[in-house]
């Protein structure tokens, strides 16, 4: 038996899934435009924010807890996916403030070529696909950091980190389709304490390493000063709600495949609404021959992701 067929989307999903996109790629530009506040105290604000976005959901999903609740396998799982989440945004933020809005978009959403790589390693297997996509993704980054230097616009050190936010988010995709591959695990019942637990590690990692100036609330709500307010709460609400919760919703008519391939578009929606934000674009001359390789090499081994689940779930 062939897992789950779709049938051609209406209108209003591809209108959908548009919205969300915008909604996913507007948070490094947000993001971005704060860089007066620590960026893991920055980090930390976002998914404080997006938990009380996110809150009214779990009320409304309280009866499955009640019949069921946290066994103490999915708990781990819970914190170890809060974790990943964790490093996850401390990593990008942090690489936002050390290379260009276009590199950090870039490396932190290369978490095809990470999860396939990984696959290697543990199984050893080899494929023709397989091989020429992360050559491709790999191939495409060696001629991105060509623009890189260690003191520019364009740092080896930023890139590292939103390379090391790609590696956290690839955890963080495996840790929840652990939990919600089933489908028995509601949407907002794992992603509120995911996110919370998030937030609050960002926040004891942000007060033991940062230090922010006595202008800035150097506490989870901080951001409700009316400096921030704003930014935060379009972050929550853009890329959090209407971001993610937009992508779930398309997956009512859409394959997960067209919607993974979609957000590989991250870098470019990102940069484009970062110049609109920001007023500024800076781009070298291999990022974008580096990038387009970089997204088709994610596209290719996003695909073949998609394939080789199909191939295991047929029976």
């Amino acid at each position: 038996m062939v897992g789950m067929a779709f049938t051609r989307p209406p209108r209003i999903a591809w209108a959908i899934l548009g919205l969300a996109l915008l909604g996913v790629s507007s948070g490094g530009p947000l993001l971005a435009s704060m860089p007066e506040v620590p960026p893991i105290l920055r980090a930390s604000w976002r998914l404080w924010a997006t938990s009380l976005v996110l809150a009214p959901g779990l009320y409304v999903q309280r009866g499955w807890l009640f019949d069921n609740g946290y066994d103490l396998n999915s708990s781990i799982i819970l914190v170890a996916s809060g974790i990943a989440l964790a490093v996850h945004f401390a990593a990008w933020t942090w690489s936002l403030d050390h290379t260009s809005l276009a590199h950090s978009l870039l490396f932190v959403t290369s978490h095809p070529i990470v999860i396939v790589s990984f696959m290697v390693i543990m199984t050893r297997r080899l494929d023709w696909v397989l091989i020429s996509g992360a050559m491709v993704g790999f191939g495409g980054a060696a001629l991105a950091l060509l623009d890189a230097s260690p003191t520019g616009e364009v740092t080896y050190a930023g890139d590292a980190a939103a390379f090391l936010g790609a590696v956290a988010g690839a955890a963080y995709l495996g840790a929840g389709r652990l939990l919600r591959s089933t489908g028995e695990m509601p949407l907002f019942v794992y992603a509120f304490p995911v996110t919370l637990i998030s937030a609050s590690l960002l926040s004891l990692i942000s007060i033991a390493l940062e230090s922010p100036s006595s202008t800035i609330g150097a506490h989870p709500l901080g951001w409700i000063d009316p400096s921030y307010l704003l930014p935060v709460t379009a972050l929550a609400l853009g890329a959090g709600l209407l971001g993610h919760t937009g992508l779930n919703a398309s997956l009512r008519w859409m394959p997960p495949i067209v919607v993974s391939v979609g957000l590989l578009f991250e870098p470019i929606l990102g940069t484009a609404i970062g110049y609109v934000i920001l007023g500024e674009l800076e781009i070298g001359i291999w990022t974008p021959i580096g990038g387009a390789m970089m997204i088709i090499g994610a596209s290719i081994l996003t695909v073949w992701l998609d394939r080789e689940s199909n191939i295991e779930g047929t029976d």
